[in-house]
């Protein structure tokens, strides 16, 4: 005998329609002028398609146009990012099953363009975490009244490549769900604390049982540790986030790309003089990447404006410098101006 569950009453309300989107302008003037980039881009066009079958079940997604064209030769992509159902066990606890975030960083279960600052995204949400990184299976959370919460997912895996400009790579490794190889999976946990006004404070550890889906490729297995601080007090936030990667493997430890570490430190302000639609920040991060190209250090300040909520106006001002010097070339100043929106 199998006691049922109640899973709730049918909601009267049925399909709820959202997204974001956003276009940016790039121009970065390098120190080799070859390099330089003026770039003008719809970068991301995003629809949600979300439902409710009850007040304790619901489905979820994210449907993306990214790069404005799609198409063989073309610089886009069609992707669902989002695709999960969604249960409440009981007031406190709930499962996701599906396609879902990765629960990690800062930026990449929460991205809408009026949410950060900069017009492009920080570079250790990129090189290091892959944002925006999504995978496939399950995962089950907590959530109380101390402001302590948990997830803990398993999921799909990375599936890196060992040879190549882009061996060893962690963002080159996302599947995307996409007839994704599964033969080595992966496991996320996160513990998150909000129980004092103001802090968000939270801790990622995740496990690569093989990142590269080859087994004996001398990349064996990989360890994510990520932690995250949000504070704001009045119209003062500062921000912080640090992640690093160990890969265990004959091949990426010759390689000396065993060790893949990025943070950065950013704080903001919102003017109260313009009705605190007007804000401006400055952010320092330094990358460690895999790739030559991938070690560098930013610094970078900006103002956003928001004529609404959830519109914003953004532009910003870049200087990147390279570890290598072989790589100097590619060190820029230059702006960027965007504009971005949700509903």
């Amino acid at each position: 005998y199998v006691e049922s569950v109640d899973f709730g009453e049918p909601s009267e309300s049925k399909a709820v329609l959202g997204g974001y989107g956003e276009f940016h302008y790039n121009k970065l003037n390098a120190r080799d002028s070859s390099k330089d980039l003026r770039k003008a881009d719809y970068h991301r066009w995003v629809m949600f398609l979300n439902h409710e079958f009850s007040d304790r079940v619901r489905y979820f997604s994210e449907f993306e146009l990214e790069h404005s064209l799609a198409g063989d030769g073309k610089p886009g992509e069609v992707e669902l990012e989002q695709a999960f159902i969604e249960i409440d066990l009981d007031d406190e606890h709930v499962t996701r099953t599906g396609l879902f975030l990765v629960p990690v960083g800062i930026l990449n279960e929460t991205h809408e363009p009026p949410t950060f600052y900069g017009v492009e995204r920080n570079d250790v949400e990129n090189v290091i975490l892959p944002a925006t990184w999504w995978e496939a299976g399950m995962s089950m959370g907590g959530r109380y009244e101390s402001g302590f919460s948990w997830d803990f997912a398993v999921h799909s895996g990375l599936e890196m490549p060992t040879e190549g400009s882009k061996a060893f790579r962690v963002r080159s490794g996302r599947q995307k769900v996409a007839n994704a190889i599964a033969k080595s999976l992966a496991y996320t946990i996160r513990g998150r604390y909000t129980g004092l006004p103001g802090l968000d404070l939270s801790a990622s550890y995740q496990v690569q049982q093989d990142p590269s889906q080859v087994a004996n490729d001398g990349l064996d297995s990989g360890k994510l540790i990520n932690l995250n601080a949000i504070y704001q007090t009045g119209d003062f936030q500062i921000r912080a986030l640090w992640a690093q990667w160990h890969f265990n493997g004959a091949a990426v430890e010759s390689a000396n790309v065993d060790k893949q570490t990025g943070w950065y430190i950013e704080p903001s302000y919102r003017f109260n003089a313009f009705e605190r639609n007007f804000g401006t920040y400055y952010r320092y991060e330094d990358v460690e990447g895999a790739r030559v190209q991938d070690r560098f250090d930013q610094w970078q300040i900006g103002f956003n404006w928001y004529p609404v909520p959830d519109v914003v106006l953004k532009v910003d001002w870049r200087n990147r410098s390279h570890d290598l010097s072989d790589q100097s070339g590619r060190d820029f100043k230059g702006f960027d101006l965007g504009v971005g929106y949700q509903f």
